[in-house]
């Protein structure tokens, strides 16, 4: 394969080959090469403190000694089967077992199937047609998922009606979606009076990106559904298993109808899952709905036997004692390095999400919804993260990832990177 290739001469064949250069994911100029525990190294040999873990999935580190070896144990025994394994069996009723609306889940690949198939379960079940979601929430790939993603901060709101954030949309897609702000029940409520009987469900991310809601405001959510026949879908593809053992539902104490599950549950593998009330997963069994009100669902590596092995001995891990408050102990340390360098500066900023998921936003006014944070001063968040990372640190544009595998020495490197990088954006 060539490894000896410089990062250059990877970036310069990935030209040729794939559009942008990249995967779509993340800064096609940076090839990465391994990662073990809480660190990465390119292909260059750089080294970066990980606080990008892969957009979330690797909670424990890469390569953790006791998730390869349930991968390496299973992998004599099959890759993958198109058929129920006993991994996959025992991770669902693990989920079932820790997460409190899974009564029963259908396993797929990743986490924008699971959000697509949540909304079609929905309209499956109520009958109806139309999906309200909130301005920035995101929810994967889906032409529903694709409205009202990420309009432009020119680009003024318009609710309930959604901004398409995607070419190849049908236009008659935005007829079947509503759009609110988030962390506002009473335009909700507004919004519910004139439209709640044609909803067939509520989707929403409980942090959304970085968001945290509301005191009450995810609770409000449940009550209105349930006065209006919704099905309320948690999209805890990033906070499951994340901000507690049974996700945000546990952290905040909201029980949704369905959620969707994925990263973590996978243990670093390509799994995800559509969990909820049996009586709406119901519609997956032919048997029981009859042919007409059957969602067919399939696909070639849902539930496969080694994410199935990597997610179980993960969530294994996860369960000993002390594991999340030892995440938020790492994680409120970062948070506070990162809070403190900028206020030693006098710069404007607001630290936003929880722990175990966040941001810096370069703002005087906590943010309290995608508007709030589009509003954030683009050009210190560039000087902040590229000082980052030219100081060891990786992370996204937009979120801080936590991880178990964090360091003592790991998190005083980042205290004297966040030192520096404030340095830069007060000098701009």
């Amino acid at each position: 394969m060539g490894k000896a290739a410089d990062q250059s001469t990877w970036v310069s064949r990935a030209r040729r080959v794939l559009p942008g250069g990249g995967f779509g994911n993340f800064d096609p100029a940076m090839v990465m090469a391994r990662g073990v525990g809480s660190h990465i190294w390119d292909q260059d040999g750089n080294e970066y403190i990980d606080l990008l873990i892969g957009s979330g999935p690797m909670l424990l580190g890469h390569s953790h000694p006791e998730v390869l070896a349930a991968v390496a144990e299973q992998l004599p025994l099959g890759q993958t089967f198109f058929a129920n394994n006993p991994a996959g069996i025992e991770l669902a009723e693990r989920i079932c077992a820790t997460v409190p609306s899974a009564e029963q889940l259908r396993y797929v690949t990743s986490g924008g199937e699971a959000d697509m198939y949540a909304i079609r379960l929905a309209r499956a079940f109520t009958g109806r047609d139309m999906v309200l979601k909130f301005e920035g929430g995101y929810h994967g790939m889906s032409a529903e998922a694709q409205m009202s993603l990420a309009p432009g901060a020119s680009q003024p709101s318009d609710f309930p009606h959604p901004i398409p954030d995607s070419a190849g949309i049908p236009a008659s897609t935005a007829n079947g979606v509503l759009v609110a702000p988030f962390n506002d029940p009473a335009y909700l409520d507004r919004l519910l009076a004139d439209n709640g009987h044609q909803i067939a469900c509520i989707i929403v991310e409980p942090i959304q990106r970085i968001v945290p809601p509301e005191p009450g405001f995810l609770g409000h959510l449940r009550a209105q559904c349930d006065r209006y026949g919704i099905v309320l879908i948690f999209d805890e593809i990033v906070t499951g298993y994340r901000l507690a053992l049974g996700g945000a539902q546990t952290h905040y104490g909201v029980v949704p109808d369905l959620c969707t599950l994925g990263k973590v549950i996978g243990g670093g593998f390509p799994l995800a899952a559509v969990a909820g009330r049996a009586d709406i997963l119901a519609h997956f069994d032919k048997s029981l709905v009859g042919a007409d009100n059957w969602l067919m669902q399939l696909g070639t590596l849902s539930g496969n036997p080694v994410a199935a092995v990597a997610g179980l001995k993960t969530l294994d891990i996860l369960e000993r004692d002390g594991q999340y408050a030892e995440l938020r102990r790492k994680g409120a340390a970062i948070w506070r390095s990162m809070d403190q360098a900028l206020s030693q500066q006098g710069i404007g900023h607001q630290m936003v999400g929880d722990e175990t998921l966040f941001e810096v936003v370069f703002t005087d006014k906590p943010p309290t919804n995608y508007r709030d944070v589009q509003a954030g001063d683009s050009k210190q968040a560039a000087l902040w993260n590229n000082a980052l990372r030219a100081h060891g640190i990786f992370k996204s544009p937009g979120k801080v990832y936590p991880s178990l595998a964090l360091t003592s020495d790991d998190l005083e490197q980042i205290d004297q990177a966040a030192q520096i990088a404030a340095r830069a954006v007060a000098s701009g």
